[in-house]
């Protein structure tokens, strides 16, 4: 039994060693072959691997390939270039897929982000570059140059199209774009604003060519018939003094729309001889002006036209602003009009025209001491229309108040506060800001109360305060403001309706139910700039008739 066991063992080992035999032969056999293979395949491949004495240098050969295709410079290249191709592929995509969701121009702007995105992929999958990628072999230099070239022109494509949509993507890029279009157009709307201030006041200031003709035409005829025209020596009509009559008072150097005023109100009034005008201009427009109210009879009313040189208490020794109108400063405020100092204060432009000069507009302070025999009196500026009758005006009960006015304000608008600087204590001190403005141009005044209140006394202390313009700025209606300050009576708005120089919005409706309707403002309805839709009001009063009228082309 023994024996048997031994012949067994013996008989393993035996086949044991056979197989490693086996094993270790055919593992050499194959690495033999290897070798052999290999050699021969490189040898016909890089001819360059064999040595001038003609032996192969295979396996060394071998491995310098595998070497040399791990660290090829232009790898790295490559592996770049195709990154950026891929970046901007997914970029464009990502571009047309925004567009589309914020619906901007999606028709075209989706459009061309898709067609760059299928670009940049059909470059990379171009035969000649798709063996860049999928070769372990050395890489040709040339095809990488071309690849490089042609993936740079679609990357400048891609960042020029960015570029030009990335406004429609970027709120904050919009909005900066916004701001700035918002400042720059400020800036012109600033400038424009003042150069349009600066050339409207010119325009107001300028008397036109027409106008000018009629006044010359007009001076003309009275320095060639005298007689026919001449008032001095005559007694004065008692009706021009006769309490009981209606009586207006129009201050104007103006001829045309001086006879507009007494045309329409003489039109309009029930027993037109029965109201009387009080014209008063300048010596230089009284030949022109006595020639004009002689022309025709005015449906039988009383006109008498006198210059303001007429009343002589009116003088520099009385009158505050005639002697602070000797001021040098007070002169280069008012004449010094260029456009580089007028426009640095735009806002007050207007009170630097030089009507404020005149005395003309300062005679309705003296209203009581040109009519002693009058008890009332009605003021209307010279670019009125009256549409009605006004005599009811003298039917008003004026409960003891001097000034009847219609009242402007409304919410914060023409109140004090807006005409006076209420900054300086005694303006702080007299008068509240709230208190409601009134109009000048339709002013019925109560003479008698006037000189029981001696306003005229009133108005000549704060003029005189207000020599350096610190009190208001400057002209007629703050200083009516400060004098009749607790002796106005409001009116009916229908009786006075303004804004037809500077306001186009005002309704036809309240228009047509005013009794005197006022083109206070730039836009005079006797200048080119006059607005078209409120002009035929005061163009039908105008005597196209006369001659003189005709020759100057007036209102052509």
């Amino acid at each position: 039994m023994a024996n048997s066991q031994t012949k067994g063992n013996r008989s393993f080992s035996f086949s044991f060693r056979v197989l490693t035999s086996a094993i270790s032969i055919a593992l050499c056999i194959f690495f033999t072959f290897s070798f052999l293979f290999t050699t021969h395949h490189y040898h016909h491949r890089h001819n360059n691997n064999i040595g001038s004495d003609g032996v192969a240098r295979g396996f060394g050969s071998v491995t310098r390939s595998i070497l040399a295709l791990k660290t090829d410079p232009l790898k790295p290249r490559l592996d770049h270039i195709k990154k950026q191709a891929e970046d901007h592929r997914i970029l464009a995509l990502m571009y047309a897929s925004y567009a589309k969701k914020l619906k901007l121009e999606s028709s075209k702007v989706v459009r061309v982000f898709a067609e760059l995105s299928r670009d940049f992929s059909y470059l990379m999958n171009k035969p000649q570059y798709t063996s860049l990628f999928g070769s372990d072999g050395v890489i040709d230099e040339a095809v990488l140059r071309q690849l490089e070239k042609e993936v740079k022109e679609r990357i400048k494509t891609a960042r020029q199209v960015v570029g030009e949509a990335k406004e429609s993507f970027d709120n904050q890029l919009k909005i900066q774009k916004l701001k700035d279009t918002i400042f720059a157009v400020n800036e012109q709307l600033t400038k424009a604003k003042k150069q349009g201030a600066f050339s409207s006041l010119i325009a107001a200031k300028s008397i036109p060519k027409s106008l000018h003709c009629i006044s010359m035409r007009l001076m003309e005829e009275r320095i060639a018939h005298p007689e026919k025209y001449l008032d001095e020596g005559k007694p004065t009509a008692p009706e021009l003094e006769d309490p009981k009559l209606y009586h207006y008072a129009i201050f104007s150097d103006n001829v045309v729309a001086a006879s507009v005023v007494v045309n329409s109100a003489t039109k309009n009034a029930k027993e037109p001889w029965k109201h009387v005008f009080h014209v008063v201009t300048d010596k230089m427009n009284l030949g022109a002006m006595q020639v004009m109210f002689k022309l025709k009879d005015y449906n039988g009313a009383h006109i008498e036209v006198k210059a303001v040189e007429d009343y002589t208490f009116l003088n520099s020794s009385y009158v505050p602003v005639l002697r602070q109108l000797e001021s040098a400063n007070l002169q280069k405020f008012y004449f010094e009009n260029k456009l580089e100092n007028a426009t640095k204060d735009t806002t007050n432009m207007k009170f630097r025209n030089p009507k404020y000069l005149s005395i003309l507009n300062h005679l309705r302070f003296y209203l009581p001491e040109m009519y002693p025999k009058l008890h009332r009196i009605l003021f209307l500026d010279d670019d009125i229309v009256v549409q009605k009758d006004l005599t009811g005006l003298w039917k008003i009960d004026m409960d003891g108040k001097v000034n009847g006015a219609v009242e402007t304000c409304f919410g914060s608008f023409h109140r004090y506060a807006q005409y006076m600087n209420f900054s300086h204590p005694l303006i702080k001190a007299k008068f509240n800001p709230k208190a409601c403005a009134w109009a000048y141009g339709m002013n019925f005044f109560d003479l008698d109360a006037w000189r029981r209140e001696k306003c005229t006394e009133e108005y000549h202390y704060w003029q005189n305060l207000n020599e350096n313009r610190t009190l208001w700025k400057l002209g007629t209606l703050p200083p009516g403001l400060i004098t009749f300050y607790s002796t106005t009576k409001p009116l009916e708005k229908s009786w006075h309706v303004l804004g037809l120089g500077y306001n186009p919005s005002i309704s036809m409706e309240e228009i047509n139910n005013a009794a005197v309707v006022h083109f206070n403002g730039n836009m005079k309805p006797w200048l080119d700039i006059a607005m078209n839709q409120f002009k035929p009001l005061w163009t039908k009063f105008v005597d196209f008739e006369l001659e003189f009228v005709q020759s100057c082309n007036f209102g052509l």
